[in-house]
């Protein structure tokens, strides 16, 4: 079982940056970070295997996101720079037991946070 408990959100400018945690329990396979902006879907956003080898980005974040991660501290981060109003959503993160990325679904992930909220003002 593996408990993820995100912290690191809030409100910044646009053109601001922001860096989320993601602190697990056990021990966490391949970590993402899903995103649900207002009035939206889930949508993924980033995940990193566990050896940190491989990692995936949605188009709306590559170049600005960066996902990274410490096994040593079992926590995983979310880098975000150059804020957009539209990155305003509550991010989740997730994990799953498999060491090997394996794709962006959300049903590849059994283990979810309670989120963290990220608001980017215009």
């Amino acid at each position: 079982q593996v408990q993820l408990v995100e912290s690191g959100g809030g409100l910044v400018q646009a053109g601001g940056s922001l860096r989320l945690s993601c602190a697990a329990s056990g021990r966490p396979g391949v970590m993402g970070w899903f995103r649900r902006p207002p009035g939206k879907g889930r949508e993924f956003a980033a995940a990193i295997s566990w050896s940190g080898s491989t990692t995936d980005y949605a188009d709306s974040v590559k170049g600005r996101f960066t996902i990274s991660r410490d096994n040593a501290k079992n926590t995983v981060y979310l880098e975000m720079n150059s804020l957009k109003p539209e990155d305003t959503a509550v991010y989740y993160c997730a994990a799953d037991s498999k060491r090997s990325y394996s794709g962006r679904q959300s049903s590849r992930y059994s283990y979810w946070g309670q989120g963290t909220q990220v608001t980017v003002s215009s």
